[in-house]
């Protein structure tokens, strides 16, 4: 498959989640510049890390205006796979593909930490390769990553299984000492109701290779592959 990688200015994970699809899992990668409208017939689209803009104004409420985002919005309405990691979690809340928003970490600190997650939800094309409730091990690294949304959405994303990772402990239990930011219900991953956007707040292009502290992040862009592949009817 085909994924297609966004850059805005200030994004700078952009080589890392480059760098895993196309060296780790030998996928067909294209970097998409922000000023740009062609997807480049990419199958999923990655809107990495970073501080779009500076995020001088509001984490991705700049970058949720820019030409890319217009393709990007009809590419996930048209049931098209989208990822945003931190960053790009922030820009999918702003261009309403996610409900939601991102406040400052409850502690007013910028935190860079490994994080426990406990996979709520492994019948997303994002989590297949995970197994039910299976605890993954995730480095965080954000300022702005505190999930916030009204007391009915937070109740329509439970019912229909749309978080799909909590913070939680090395054991999974989800739990305020587990919580870095802070965010309701320990939600550090949701997708929308049609299941093809995902966000999340940790970054998995972080953890792919055994040399970095892990590899658990490839059970989140493994089962991306393993979607497509499925999709396909290829064994």
């Amino acid at each position: 498959m085909k994924f297609g990688v966004v850059v805005f200015p200030g994004t700078w994970s952009d080589m890392d989640c480059y760098h895993v699809l196309n060296s780790v899992l030998h996928q067909e990668v294209e970097y998409l510049w922000h000023k740009e409208r062609d997807l480049k017939r990419s199958d999923c689209i990655v809107l990495p890390g970073g501080f779009s803009y500076g995020d001088y104004l509001r984490c991705g409420a700049i970058a949720r205006f820019s030409p890319i985002m217009e393709a990007v919005v009809d590419h996930a309405e048209h049931g098209g796979l989208v990822i945003g990691i931190c960053n790009g979690f922030q820009v999918l809340c702003e261009s309403g593909l996610l409900p939601g928003a991102l406040l400052r970490n409850n502690h007013l600190q910028f935190r860079c930490q490994w994080t426990h997650l406990r996979t709520e939800n492994s019948a997303t094309p994002f989590t297949v390769d995970a197994q039910p409730k299976q605890v993954l091990h995730v480095p965080i690294s954000h300022g702005e990553g505190n999930y916030y949304a009204d007391g009915q959405t937070l109740v329509e994303l439970e019912r229909h299984g749309q978080v799909v990772f909590r913070y939680c402990d090395a054991n999974g239990v989800a739990n305020d000492a587990a919580n870095p930011n802070g965010a309701l219900h320990n939600i550090a991953g949701i997708i929308n109701r049609r299941g093809n956007v995902l966000g999340m707040m940790p970054h998995p292009e972080r953890c792919c290779e055994a040399n970095l502290g892990g590899t658990d992040g490839l059970a989140i862009f493994g089962s991306i592959v393993t979607s497509a592949t499925r999709a396909l009817g290829v064994a």
